[in-house]
């Protein structure tokens, strides 16, 4: 029968374990577990990071009955027969535990995940489960309360090395990697190696899957052109549904605010690649043109929604063009967020005070009665003083202690701003003299 080479080179231990030493060694947390008593947990990270072997050493390690579920393929019926199980195991193997294994445990609905709820409060299982999305989001409350959840991470490139000088080194004659005969051993050249490195993005599993592919091809020198023809044209690793979306529109922000263009534009496109909603994107885009940018460049909206536009007649993949443009125009422009502090300061005041009544000489006075009642008595037309401005006039309630929301930046526009308030403000102080 045909084993996969990823399950060939599973470790059977921690110590064959490559990569999460901040969870795996000695007084790390999961090695603690060995010997502990049996926990229920989450791990959560990335594909080919270790999960489902971390799951199977622990679980071997426990004196405890174990069952595997896969949220991809299980429903309420399998989650009630391994609770079926467990409560079994309990009685006829005098209160022998049972660990229940879920893979993809974020594909499970609530009322699947509330089904383990009462077995893992008295102790009838020890529930471990594996994601890739992150469990605040994806896990109920009541399950993230009973947990330990370790987070897993990618490894690193030279990580991936160490697995590859194993795979090619130590267990060639048993997986198969290459022949018994030192001549036809696999050879990968550096900069191959590099690419192959890079293009497994910290997945183990895609990297034995790669060395799996160029064998099973009857290669056993791999130049960089045969790994070109080998490896798909483009595979980006990124969810657009996800966390990983989330994280990625986070950092193209970031990167427009940071006044980082050419990042902000490697994020757009790792984006487009991946095949997120570039009119998702287009709107983030009009968000940071009011947050980030402001009164400095109040031509920043109308570029981005004549770029959104431009997108929508053109369609992709010349559309997206208008949107890179945008983006590096947003990110080398004049920043202010002073419109943005100003507007959370003013909502603010308002949630925080009473709600003060519009003073009569500013009130609409379209009737002969509110006439009598001197709405709009008093009120001072701007246009008819000097500079088109009344000095010291009062437009907010009365009684209202007044502050100052707005302060402009000296950024773009809004040093032009700056002058003028500050010239309104001299113009105040000479009516205050005389």
């Amino acid at each position: 029968m045909y084993t996969p080479l990823a399950e060939l080179m599973r470790p059977q231990s921690f110590d064959d374990i490559i990569g999460q030493t901040h969870l795996i060694g000695e007084n790390k947390p999961l090695s603690l577990l060995l010997y502990n008593k049996p926990q229920s947990i989450i791990l959560w990270g990335p594909p080919g990071v270790g999960k489902t072997t971390i799951a199977n050493i622990l679980t071997k390690s426990w004196d405890c009955q174990s069952v595997s579920l896969s949220a991809i393929f299980s429903g309420i019926k399998e989650i009630k027969e391994a609770l079926e199980f467990a409560t079994n195991s309990t009685k006829e193997l005098f209160n022998k535990q049972t660990v229940i294994f879920v893979d993809e445990i974020h594909r499970f609905n609530k009322i699947q995940q509330d089904a383990f709820l009462h077995h893992m409060e008295d102790g009838r299982i020890i529930l471990i489960g594996a994601t890739t999305e992150n469990p605040s989001f994806e896990l109920n409350r009541a399950i993230l309360s009973r947990v330990q959840t370790y987070v897993l991470n990618k490894l690193s490139e030279d990580e991936l090395g160490n697995l590859l000088n194993v795979i090619i080194d130590k267990h060639s004659d048993d997986s198969g990697v290459s022949s018994h005969s030192d001549n036809d051993k696999l050879i990968i050249e550096p900069d191959a190696k590099n690419v192959l490195l890079t293009y497994s993005a910290g997945d183990a599993r895609r990297l034995i899957n790669l060395i799996e592919t160029i064998r099973s091809a009857n290669i056993s020198h791999v130049t960089l052109q045969i790994l070109k023809n080998i490896i798909p044209n483009s595979l980006v690793p990124f969810d657009k549904n996800k966390e990983e979306f989330y994280n990625h529109i986070s950092a193209l922000h970031k990167s427009i605010r940071g006044s980082d263009h050419d990042a902000a534009l490697y994020w757009f496109t790792k984006m487009v690649a991946g095949g997120a909603d570039v009119l998702y994107i287009g709107r983030r885009l009009l968000k940071v043109a009011y947050e980030d940018i402001g009164l400095a460049d109040m031509n920043a909206p109308n570029y981005v929604l004549n770029a959104i536009q431009t997108y929508e007649r053109l369609g992709s993949p010349e559309g997206e063009l208008a949107l890179a443009n945008c983006i590096i125009y947003l990110a080398i422009t004049p920043k202010s967020n002073s419109g943005y502090l100003a507007y959370n300061k003013v909502m603010e005041c308002v949630k925080n005070n009473v709600s003060y009544e519009v003073p009569l000489h500013l009130r609409n006075a379209p009737t002969k009665l509110m006439k009598e009642l001197e709405y709009g008595r008093e009120y001072k037309y701007a246009h008819d003083f000097v500079n088109h401005y009344v000095p010291n006039e009062n437009y907010m309630p009365d009684n209202f202690k007044k502050q100052q929301f707005y302060t402009p930046s000296n950024q773009g526009l809004e040093q032009r701003i700056k002058e003028r308030i500050n010239f309104l403000r001299e113009l105040d102080k000479e009516v205050d003299k005389k």
